[in-house]
């Protein structure tokens, strides 16, 4: 609905409803304007935002927003009209041969017209397929050829004209893992745990297979945007249908029509990266977090809720089963098994006859690497080219070099707003932050003493440039945040490596995802420290799932894969149990170092955080938080700080947490429940950025 707010008019959701006031009734005003006739949240949808804003301790109202399509909250109705355009019965008889020799263009906007049939096509459609159509419409309309005019939004159709694949015969461990699945169509929560191509995209699709011709709905979540491609591709081609997509790349338009398909029922296939988790569903069936152990599943600003565990949540709601499917679950998933509330199911080979790659280490201080690439791993990418193979060189660092220095005082260009160093981007020539997007012409000599300056280590821009120097014949392909910001850019970079015409891939975390290339015979890591001395608890666990991850892109069809680890610590013991036992024992360790410690999973966590212009404020707020959270009586509680953010100041602002842990998860609600009305009344609070963070992912 849309209601008066001051002066202005605010777009609305009703969530509820009373016969009474206590505000006098002279004082209520009317809604200017009811928006949708029926409801656009079903009890279940209900259900899932308040449970939302209660775990998470966060304002009902951005939960809503949160959960709807922008256009809703802008004010568009569920079933909006809009501006169509459609030829009128004199354009059977038009000459387009000759028009397109006079009006090429209006020649080409008539026969798309014309293949549209009578329906007709939506003005937003063509704005985006033909952008400067209107110029060529106008002429058109004069001559009575096409007309526009005003309908109701088309419905969501997921038919194609293509027969399903056969489905192929699955191995004995996928045969197992299907056959629990099916024993129940009631909530269970299932880890799917596969190594990496061990099939377990094959079975996600047998069991949707099932519910889809139950005539049920089924939601899969992806991480991010970039898995969709090749995952789509292979529901269409085995499900023989259209899945709707609710992802950030697509527009307005093409979301709101998936939302409203998702919520009639048209569409029986969901597939969408975090924010699809609130989709309604009228006929819910199944819902399937691949990759659950991904960390882009928790959203890190503003309504901090992690997609994976609301999965959970709503299926238990919905009595519906949910399965978590990943090569290197995440510890408290792995918990959860170990205590029999979740089903384990194990892929341990690969699928067919691939073999698992074989890991090797390189010492970067016996062999020194120049431009990021060592000698031994230079050979290594020769050897797999001349034989046919595919290479990914993988680090998680884009940019051309991470520091900018003079060679002569030693200073360093840093970021005047945050606390961290500018990257140098070589190929438009700037240095720019990171962490809050600030940019400035790359220098050509010191800031400070006037000397030379030259950027150290390695970045993605770097090791591009080094490998095409080393290797001119090779098409290389760089894969990262910078080099797929255009439109389609990530899809075209995709069907280059799938296809094999990319010999070389160079990316950073986005390629270590799901992807499937069948050609990729080596995996090259190039920086493999970073995280072996990293300073949160998590720090072990990350990186063996980023290793085990990338070097699961290599050997996956006939021909065997090789890992190349570039580490100037190969003595290190993260190494030897990672090689010689794989995620499984360095999962089982850490866990039982996290249950000496009294770290999650074995407590639960919730982290303040404030931000202010002045530092004293930040910690002032915190402050006034840890003497109320202190009064709370409860033993199992433990209060850590309040302490400097990591990086302590970012985007101008300086940041402090304060961090609540509890062996008891109900203590910390209950805290964080008294703790949450009294820090929004405190004046304290006007002078700083808070949130509440319940289960982070990042101590940052």
């Amino acid at each position: 609905m849309r209601v008066p707010f001051g002066r202005r008019e605010q777009v609305g959701v009703i969530i509820g409803h009373s016969i009474e006031s206590d505000i006098p009734s002279a004082k209520l005003k009317r809604c200017s304007e009811i928006l949708d006739d029926a409801p656009v949240f079903s009890e279940d949808d209900l259900w899932l935002i308040r449970f939302t804003s209660d775990y998470y301790h966060h304002p009902i109202g951005e939960v809503v927003a949160a959960a709807l399509p922008s256009l809703l909250r802008q004010g568009r109705s569920l079933h909006p009209k809009v501006e169509k355009v459609a030829v009128t019965n004199q354009a059977e008889q038009a000459d387009i041969e000759s028009m397109a020799r006079r009006a090429p263009r209006q020649a080409e906007l008539l026969e798309t017209l014309l293949d549209a049939g009578s329906n007709g096509l939506d003005t937003d459609f063509l704005t985006e397929s033909m952008p400067n159509w209107r110029r060529a419409a106008k002429g058109l309309i004069e001559k009575g050829l096409i007309a526009s005019f005003e309908a109701r939004a088309d419905d969501f159709d997921d038919a194609l004209s293509v027969e399903p694949q056969v489905a192929p015969t699955l191995n004995e461990d996928q045969q197992a893992a299907l056959a629990t699945l099916r024993c129940s169509d009631q909530f269970g929560t299932y880890l799917l745990d596969g190594v990496t191509g061990s099939g377990k995209t094959e079975v996600y699709l047998q069991r949707l297979q099932d519910i889809l011709e139950n005539g049920r709905q089924a939601l899969v979540l992806v991480p991010e945007i970039g898995l969709t491609p090749q995952l789509v591709s292979r529901l269409r081609a085995r499900l023989g249908l259209e899945p709707a997509l609710l992802h950030s790349g697509l527009s307005d338009i093409a979301r709101l029509t998936a939302w409203r398909a998702a919520a009639s029922g048209a569409a029986r296939l969901i597939v969408g990266t975090r924010s699809a988790i609130f989709t309604p569903l009228k006929n819910p069936g199944l819902i399937i977090v691949d990759e659950e152990h991904d960390h882009s599943f928790k959203q890190q600003e503003g309504l901090r809720y992690s997609a994976r565990d609301l999965a959970i949540a709503r299926a238990k709601r919905l009595d519906i089963p949910v399965i978590l499917g990943s090569a290197t679950p995440t510890l408290e998933m792995l918990q959860h098994c170990r205590n029999g509330t979740y089903q384990h199911l194990v892929l341990p080979v690969r699928a067919g006859r691939a073999v698992p790659p074989k890991l090797r280490l390189i010492d970067t201080v016996r062999n020194p690497a120049t431009d990021g690439i060592s000698e031994p791993l230079a050979e290594l990418i020769r050897r797999h080219l001349e034989s046919g193979g595919q290479v990914l060189i993988f680090l998680n660092r884009r940019g051309f070099a991470p520091t900018l220095i003079c060679s002569a005082c030693g200073h360093i260009a840093g970021c005047d707003r945050c606390d961290s160093r500018l990257t140098v981007h070589a190929r438009s020539k700037q240095l720019r932050c990171h962490h809050c997007g600030v940019c400035r012409p790359l220098n050509e000599s010191c800031e400070e003493c006037g000397e030379v300056v030259r950027p150290l280590g390695e970045g993605t821009e770097r090791i591009e440039e080094s490998l095409g120097h080393r290797f001119p014949d090779a098409v290389i392909s760089r894969i990262d945040s910078d080099s797929t910001q255009l439109k389609g850019a990530m899809h075209t970079a995709l069907e280059d490596a799938t296809s094999g015409r990319a010999r070389i891939l160079v990316g950073t975390q986005m390629l270590s995802k799901g992807h499937h290339f069948p050609n990729l015979t080596l995996v090259g890591i190039v920086n493999a420290d970073q995280g072996l001395f990293g300073t949160d608890f998590r720090s072990s666990e990350r990186m063996a799932q980023s290793v085990i991850q990338v070097s699961g892109r290599a050997g996956r069809e006939e021909r065997a894969g090789e890992v190349l680890i570039q580490t100037a610590f190969p003595e290190n013991p993260f190494w030897e149990t990672l090689i010689t036992g794989g995620y499984r024992q360095i999962s089982d360790e850490a866990l039982a170092e996290r249950e000496i410690t009294r770290w999650p999973p074995f407590t639960r966590l919730a982290l303040l955080r404030s931000a202010a212009h002045r530092q004293s404020d930040a910690h002032h707020f915190l402050e006034i938080a840890q003497r109320h959270a202190a009064q709370a009586p409860s033993e199992s509680l433990r209060i850590l700080g309040p302490v400097d953010a990591p990086m302590a100041r970012k985007a101008g602002r300086y940041r402090a947490q304060l961090l609540l842990q509890s062996s008891d998860r109900a203590t910390l609600h209950r805290v964080l429940a008294q703790l949450r009305p009294l820090l929004e009344n405190d004046p304290a609070a006007r002078r700083v950025r808070w949130s509440i963070d319940v289960d982070p992912v990042e101590l940052f």
